[in-house]
C-alpha cells in the first residue's frame, strides 16, 4: 500500500475514460482511449490541478500565505495556481515570459480575473528565474509574509504525486475495462506529468510504457529533467525505490516552431478532433501531442504490439486556445 503525503480535495476525480471509436476507425490503426483530466475542475481543469494537491497541502503545511510560480504568458499551471490561490486565501505572484506585451486573453485574462500580481519578464531576463524566485521570496518576507515557491509546471518531487495518484486512478480504469494498454500518451512541457506517470505505472504495477510527445526542447532534455524530478522524489519521499530502470521515452519529432507556437497541421487536428468527437485540444499542448501521436499511427510506430490499445490523457489548455483563436480560420 503507497502512503502518499498531505494533499488537498480539488480536482474533480475521478475523471471519464471511455475510447474514441470514430477516430480510432478513421485511423484504422490501435483502439485510442482518452482519461479527460482536462475536466478535472472547471476553470481550474488539466493536469495541474492534480500536484497543486500536493503542492499546495505542503504550501500551507509550511505556514506560507503567498505563492510565487512562473510559466509562460499563456500558462495553464500559472492559471490554476491563480484560481486556487484566491478559492483557498492565498496571495499569489506569477512571473511570466513574454517578449512583447501581452493581450489580455485566454489564461492570462483569468490570472487577472483571480487577482494575481503578474510580472513580465522577457526571454533573457527569465534565464535567470532562480534569482527571481530568490528575490521575490525575500521581498515578501521583508513585508512579514512567508512565500511558497512553486517550479514551472508544478514539476518536482512533490508534484509528481499527483500522477502517481492519476496512475492508480488509470489501473482501476484498465481494470473496470478489461485492458492494458500497450502506451500512455501524453503532453510534455515541464516533465513532471511524465515522471509521475513513470514512477506511478512502476509503483501500481502497470505494465505499458509512457510514451511523451515534448511541446518544446528536445528528447535529451527531457531525459535530464525527468530524471532529476524521480532523483528529488526518490531523495525526499522512498530512498528504498529503484528508479534505475526509468528512463523517459520523449518524442520530439512534432514540437512544432516552438513552445507555444503550432504549425497549422495541428490547428487541422484541433478541428478534426472537436467536430468527429467533441474533444478540444489547444495549440500549446495537446493539440501537439495528439497530432504527434496521429501521424505515429499512420507511420505505423503502434503497429505490432501485444495490446491493440492505446490512452491519450488529456492534459487541458482549453483557455490557451481562446488565445490564438485566430489561427483557426473562423
Amino acid at each position: 500500500m503507497i502512503k502518499y503525503p498531505e494533499r488537498l480535495n480539488l480536482a474533480q476525480a475521478p475523471t471519464p475514460f471511455y475510447p474514441l471509436e470514430r477516430l480510432s476507425e478513421q485511423l484504422g490503426g490501435p483502439r485510442i482511449w482518452i482519461k479527460r483530466d482536462d475536466l478535472t475542475g472547471a476553470a481550474t481543469s488539466g493536469n495541474k490541478i492534480r500536484k497543486l494537491e500536493f503542492l499546495l497541502a505542503e504550501a500551507l503545511a509550511n505556514g506560507c500565505d503567498t505563492l510565487i510560480t512562473s510559466g509562460g504568458v499563456q500558462s495553464n499551471h500559472c492559471r490554476s495556481v491563480a484560481l486556487l490561490g484566491a478559492q483557498l486565501g492565498l496571495k499569489v505572484h506569477l512571473l511570466l515570459r513574454s517578449d512583447i506585451e501581452p493581450k489580455p486573453v485566454g489564461n492570462l485574462l483569468l490570472d487577472q480575473l483571480a487577482g494575481a500580481t503578474i510580472s513580465h519578464y522577457s526571454l533573457d531576463e527569465y534565464r535567470g528565474l532562480n534569482k527571481l524566485f530568490a528575490q521575490w521570496q525575500d521581498h515578501y518576507a521583508k513585508r512579514g509574509s512567508k512565500a511558497y515557491a512553486i517550479p514551472t509546471g508544478g514539476s518536482n518531487g512533490t508534484g509528481m504525486w499527483g500522477y502517481i495518484a492519476a496512475a492508480e486512478e488509470l489501473s482501476q480504469d484498465f481494470q473496470r475495462n478489461a485492458m492494458m494498454p500497450q502506451a500512455i500518451v501524453q503532453a510534455t512541457g515541464s516533465g513532471g506529468t511524465q515522471a509521475g506517470l513513470m514512477m506511478g505505472c512502476k509503483l501500481h504495477g502497470i505494465d505499458t510504457r509512457v510514451k511523451a510527445y515534448a511541446v518544446c526542447d528536445n528528447s535529451d532534455y527531457f531525459t535530464r529533467k525527468v530524471h532529476r524530478d524521480l532523483q528529488q522524489w526518490q531523495s525526499q519521499y522512498s530512498p528504498e525505490t529503484d528508479i534505475s530502470g526509468l528512463v523517459a521515452d520523449t518524442c520530439d519529432d512534432y514540437v512544432g516552431p516552438a513552445y507555444g507556437i503550432a504549425g497549422e497541421e495541428v490547428f487541422e487536428t484541433i478541428k478534426q478532433v472537436a467536430a468527429l468527437e467533441g474533444i478540444l485540444l489547444d495549440p500549446v499542448y495537446t493539440g501537439k501531442a495528439f497530432f504527434g501521436m496521429m501521424e505515429d499511427i499512420k507511420k505505423g510506430k503502434f503497429s505490432g504490439q501485444q495490446s491493440n490499445d492505446i490512452v491519450f490523457v488529456h492534459t487541458g489548455g482549453l483557455f490557451g486556445l481562446f488565445a490564438q483563436q485566430h489561427h483557426l480560420g473562423y
